[in-house]
């Protein structure tokens, strides 16, 4: 097993506009093409064996901002299919009951239309176990995906209940890193990268794909 930097795409346009993109084909913004092209210089140093990305366009488009444009498509760190939910504002949403379960019982939660929370906990678990498969102890590889898939792979990693998973915030362009070197994963760092000010102006009260709606 080796070291994965796990690092979230920049903000997009979904994420500007308060919207559920989900598996949706949606650029960064223009502030989101910045956070990208600033973790450039955070991975600075880093001497990296290989990138994958998630195939959605948010993603290949921060790993290419990010000096990775060759990045291999790796399908299993896409984000969460979130069905008939994709593309509808995240505020309606939060007006639907099942809304309650998805922040206190996601492994109850099945999407309409979608994949369930559990389905995907597996699927990008099984994604990490298979790109780490691939390399030495002594490499380190980066992963591009998103908010609910980043923060299950941290949950798995801190031994945490998957139904406890929303406890942990990702950023957009935050970067996360574990050690898969026996005997069991070290979670390194989580979230790093913006001015401490975006990290504490974190809205209370998690929400499905990963949060920070609007925020610069």
């Amino acid at each position: 097993m080796t070291k994965v930097v796990l690092i979230r795409h920049g903000r997009s346009t979904a994420n500007a506009a308060g919207v559920l993109a989900g598996r949706a084909a949606v650029a960064l913004d223009e502030f989101g093409r910045a956070q990208a092209e600033a973790l450039r210089e955070a991975l600075s140093g880093v001497q990296v064996a290989a990138a994958y990305t998630s195939p959605i366009e948010r993603c290949r488009e921060t790993a290419a901002l990010a000096g990775f444009p060759d990045a291999e498509v790796a399908d299993g760190l896409s984000e969460c299919d979130y069905g008939d939910w994709t593309g509808l504002k995240l505020d309606e949403l939060m007006k639907e009951q099942v809304w309650t379960d998805i922040q206190a019982r996601p492994t109850e939660v099945s999407f309409p239309g979608g994949e369930t929370m559990t389905g995907m906990f597996d699927r990008v678990s099984a994604a990490i176990d298979e790109l780490t498969g691939r390399h030495a102890d002594d490499e380190t590889i980066v992963a591009f995906s998103h908010g609910d898939p980043i923060k299950g792979i941290l949950a798995h990693a801190f031994g945490m209940r998957r139904d406890d998973f929303q406890r942990i915030h990702v950023a957009p362009a935050g970067i996360s890193a574990i050690d898969y070197r026996q005997p069991h994963p070290m979670v390194l760092c989580v979230n790093v990268g913006g001015a401490l000010a975006a990290h504490l102006g974190v809205a209370r009260g998690p929400v499905v794909g990963g949060g920070d709606v609007g925020r610069q």
